[in-house]
């Protein structure tokens, strides 16, 4: 599909309340998209005061990623809307990284595949016919994820999520051939999730971040990159 000129484009991002997607809301705002950003909380989100900020580029809603309920709700309210772009950036990690697999609770790691797995399929599953045809959806993942690349260990069962969401998103793009799909790795950043001994801010990787996923648009298939826009291997 093409847009007509002068045509703003417009986001989608699920979990935009704060770090990362509070940061690639500022961003795509900054450069004339429209953003619609979910959250769980009712209010007090730096996304809020965004939006109220900025109502003419930043418009929030509410979800739980978790709750079909949640999911479904979302579907209606954004009933004939059409967006350039779906970008789940919603996750989390289990309470005790550091924990070996076979000591993690089962009820932290059902919470963890819920949340970094399930969820964002089934948010993918809800709203992707509100994507242009050649629209990007795009999730967010982890060089952890790689299988490849794990030659140290740690962080089990966050890498074990990460793993299951590329699994997940490559039966996705069997079952969607030709949907421009990513998979984002965005490295060690500064984040209430990366924690503050990361190498990296905000200030100097969503700029690379939001080229890399502008540069996936109406390009058909899959892929695993890094924020650098390089080819992670599976």
């Amino acid at each position: 599909m093409t847009l007509p000129p002068n045509t703003p484009r417009k986001l989608l991002l699920i979990g935009a309340s704060r770090g990362l997607g509070h940061a690639l809301s500022v961003e795509f705002a900054e450069r004339g998209w429209h953003v619609t950003g979910t959250l769980r909380a009712p209010s007090g989100t730096p996304l809020h005061d965004l939006a109220a900020a900025r109502p003419d580029r930043i418009r929030t809603e509410r979800l739980e990623i978790t709750e079909a309920a949640s999911i479904t709700a979302l579907r209606a309210r954004l009933e004939g809307q059409v967006y350039d772009m779906l970008f789940v950036n919603a996750g989390t990690t289990n309470a005790d990284p550091t924990a070996p697999l076979e000591q993690v609770p089962p009820e932290d790691f059902a919470a963890l595949m819920l949340t970094n797995v399930l969820g964002p399929l089934r948010v993918i599953a809800a709203l992707e016919d509100l994507v242009r045809p050649g629209g990007l959806i795009g999730v967010m993942s982890s060089g952890q994820g790689s299988l490849a690349n794990n030659r140290t260990g740690g962080r089990e069962a966050y890498r074990a999520s990460k793993a299951a969401l590329n699994q997940a998103l490559r039966s996705l793009s069997a079952r969607r051939p030709g949907r421009p799909l990513l998979l984002m790795a965005p490295g060690w950043i500064r984040t209430a999730l990366g924690g503050p001994e990361a190498p990296f801010g905000l200030e100097e990787t969503i700029p690379d971040i939001a080229d890399t996923l502008l540069s996936r648009l109406d390009r058909p298939g899959l892929a695993y990159l890094e924020r650098s826009g390089a080819t992670l291997p599976w």
